[in-house]
């Protein structure tokens, strides 16, 4: 018995039948005399398709799909411990790379355990393929103790869902969901057990598809930009989104407002920035509303560069939950099917912000403290400590949270690094990010800034960076309370935490130790409770290859 092939198919191809061969999509002749399976006609096809790396969690349905990893060239397979580190690693990978990763995943319960980092994801813009493993199609039926409606579990975190209808489809159903996902988009693959082992009867070929990039530049909505920012420069704010920003656009950006008096913004939460020396600044939107609301206030018009109209995390009492006013005008330069970074650069281009004359701007200058704080660990010397600590090219993950309220200021001027930062709120993302940017960069340092609260959510991704030897030193700001919750009580206007809904709050009985637990995990750790304690184990671990973890305790 076979699936029902018109379940589950996305707009444009409602009938699930492979797209035939044509201008982006080219069939390549089946080499290996031996019989195919569909699980080898997925692999062939990532790997045809320039996927190079599979985070997984397999089970019992997936495992021809494991078979199939053991012919493959160029095809790394990553285990991931929990299903979230799998998700955030193909998240931290795609951030860094532009180019999707694949993601094993077992059944719904595996993928509902990866939802929170697929929820990130998805606002980051991260190119990923789940590949999804289902019961064999004659399987569903019966009710087994773990099936249950993946494609209704996926869709709300995937812009692309499909349940191929067999072995014979798999290659054409590959090819279109790395096609989705090269479009900064997620792409859920459902494999029923019976597609992979089914020998494949049909497609005597593999589809490999060509990337094209459809996006065009709204050049109406940039004539739009350029004669507000001609008229009211000094009244204009660009804010970017949450998708990674590359260095040309944030150049454009710059000269054009040191030519109108604009200012340049970022979303409170961005995938990917370049910081630091040799970078142009721009600041972010605070994420407390009480200090993002009165900023967009000194704005008539804001132009977004990849960005929805900015709201509040969450609703307050007596606070309105758009950030900007009533009357503010927007301009959208990404509009559907448009490219915003094409339309700032385009922008800067017909205003004649060439980067001479009123638009030159200078590169954000190498400035360092010239001593370490010494003494007692508090927020405020830690963002002069990493400001100087982080080194060149390295890849900076913030999830620091309460902690790391100035963090993102005092580093605006330390050695050049790429920053990457949490998009849609789900926390514990850090971790399994810093597996992926570690693997799509092995000859980058990469330093993660997680706290305390934060790490216990993913905290198996350690083992996975002890597994793969990943360049990554983890910080994790153990001030032994959710004190962002505490913070968000103020802010809905509660103010009597008592003993009962404190102990809902506080992570300090029993106190966690991060040391053993990281130990445990094969990674090797201190922890700090001077500055003097975190200069000498940050030094250390920056000294060394593989992973290392401090925790550093407030």
């Amino acid at each position: 018995m076979n699936p029902d092939p018109s379940r589950g198919h996305p707009a444009g191809n409602p009938t699930g039948a492979p797209l035939a061969p044509g201008p982006t999509q080219e069939p390549i002749p089946m080499t290996d005399s031996a019989p195919m399976n569909g699980a080898d006609s997925l692999l062939q096809t990532l790997e045809a398709n320039d996927v190079e790396v599979c985070f997984g969690n397999p089970g019992t349905s997936e495992m021809h799909f494991v078979a199939a990893l053991e012919k493959t060239e160029k095809i790394r397979g990553v285990l991931g411990l929990f299903e979230g580190t799998v998700t955030g690693a193909a998240d931290g990978y795609g951030r860094m790379t532009g180019k999707p990763a694949a993601t094993l995943l077992h059944l719904g319960p595996g993928l509902a355990n990866g939802l929170s980092n697929l929820h990130n994801a998805l606002r980051a813009k991260s190119p990923i393929v789940n590949v999804i493993g289902d019961h064999a199609s004659y399987h569903r039926e019966l009710d087994a103790p773990l099936t249950s409606d993946i494609e209704g579990t996926a869709r709300p975190f995937s812009h692309w869902v499909r349940t191929t209808a067999g072995a014979d489809s798999l290659s054409a159903d590959t090819a279109e969901a790395v096609a989705t996902a090269r479009e900064g988009k997620i792409a859920s693959l459902i494999l029923p057990a019976d597609a992979a082992w089914n020998e494949v009867t049909q497609g005597e070929t593999i589809i490999a598809r060509t990337p094209v990039d459809r996006r065009t530049v709204d050049e109406d909505a940039v004539a739009r930009a350029a004669e507000v920012l001609t008229t009211a420069g000094p009244k204009t704010a660009f804010v970017f989104g949450e998708g990674a920003v590359d260095q040309e656009s944030l150049e454009a950006a710059s000269r054009i407002a040191a030519l109108t008096g604009a200012t340049v913004l970022t979303h409170t939460f961005i995938s990917r920035l370049p910081r630091g020396a040799g970078r142009y600044n721009v600041d972010k939107l605070p994420y407390a509303i009480k200090l993002s609301q009165p900023l967009m206030e000194e704005y008539d018009n804001v132009v977004l560069v990849g960005a929805k109209i900015p709201v509040g995390f969450f609703a307050y009492p007596g606070r309105r939950s758009l950030i900007a006013p009533g009357g503010t005008f927007f301009i959208d330069l990404g509009g559907p099917g448009s490219d915003p970074l094409g339309g700032i650069r385009l922008l800067a281009e017909r205003l004649g912000a060439d980067g001479t004359g009123a638009s030159a701007v200078a590169k954000t200058e190498l400035q360092v403290p010239d001593a370490r704080p010494t003494g007692t660990i508090t927020p405020e010397k830690l963002g002069y400590f990493i400001a100087g600590a982080i080194p060149e090219n390295a890849i900076v993950l913030d999830e620091s949270l309460t902690t790391g309220g100035n963090f993102y200021q005092t580093t605006a001027s330390a050695a050049p690094h790429d920053y990457l930062g949490g998009t849609g709120g789900s926390i514990g993302w850090a971790m399994p990010g810093a597996v992926g940017a570690s693997i799509a960069c092995p000859d980058r340092k990469v330093i993660t800034l997680e706290s305390d609260g934060s790490a216990m959510y993913q905290l198996q991704a350690l083992w996975t960076m002890a597994r793969e030897n990943l360049d990554v030193v983890t910080l994790i700001f153990a001030n032994r309370k959710y004190q962002i919750l505490r913070n968000e009580m103020e802010n809905v206007g509660v103010d009597n935490v008592g003993k009962k809904s404190g102990a809902l709050l506080d992570l300090d009985n029993p106190v966690i130790d991060f040391v053993s637990l990281a130990r445990g995990m094969g990674v090797p750790s201190a922890r700090a409770t001077t500055m003097e304690e975190l200069g000498k184990a940050f030094d250390n671990a920056l000294a060394s290859e593989g992973p290392a973890l401090i925790e550093v305790v407030l």
